[in-house]
């Protein structure tokens, strides 16, 4: 079982704090008045968006698939009550190549979400139901291609297979 680490070192000023990573990595963290740097509940989605994105680049390069631009977005709900978690969260995939195969994507997606991202089994297995989905843009002039992969509902046991929705086109 391996151990991470991080700390926070208040600055004095405000809420805000210089975040040191067990990799040697640091970041300013504010709590707002200040916007000297993220809001430490974003940064889970920073974490997210991240996470998955690592995943699925990595599978479709294995799967030769070209990709010539490639973001992730995630955008989520805050309940306005303490704790203010997240509870619902969508993760869209652009991708974008000459030729891409929608299933190898979709796969890529799906195999990121279920087993391979430690954000996303953190976030479902918690308050998050987490959708994920995609936005293929091929070459000039074709219309993207556009889907959900599956639902992880929250509350999802991170060990248990998480499919919960099939994929769809809009």
């Amino acid at each position: 079982m391996a151990t991470k680490t991080s700390t926070a070192r208040y600055d004095g000023v405000g809420l805000q704090f210089t975040a040191r990573t067990g990799s040697g990595h640091e970041i300013v963290l504010d709590g707002g008045a200040g916007n000297a740097g993220p809001r430490p509940v974003e940064m889970l989605l920073v974490g997210q968006a991240g996470c998955t994105a690592m995943d699925v680049m990595s599978i479709l390069q294995k799967k030769r698939q070209v990709v010539t631009r490639y973001e992730v977005s995630v955008t989520a709900e805050q309940r306005d009550t303490q704790p203010a978690v997240y509870t619902k969260a969508d993760v869209l995939h652009v991708v974008e190549g000459p030729a891409l195969d929608e299933a190898a994507v979709r796969r890529a997606i799906e195999l990121s979400a279920t087993k391979y991202c430690s954000v996303a089994a953190m976030l479902s297995a918690g308050t998050v139901e987490m959708h994920h989905g995609y936005r293929i843009i091929g070459p000039d002039g074709a219309a993207p291609i556009e889907g959900e992969v599956l639902v992880t509902a929250a509350g999802t046991d991170p060990d248990a297979p998480r499919v919960a929705a099939v994929a769809s086109r809009a």
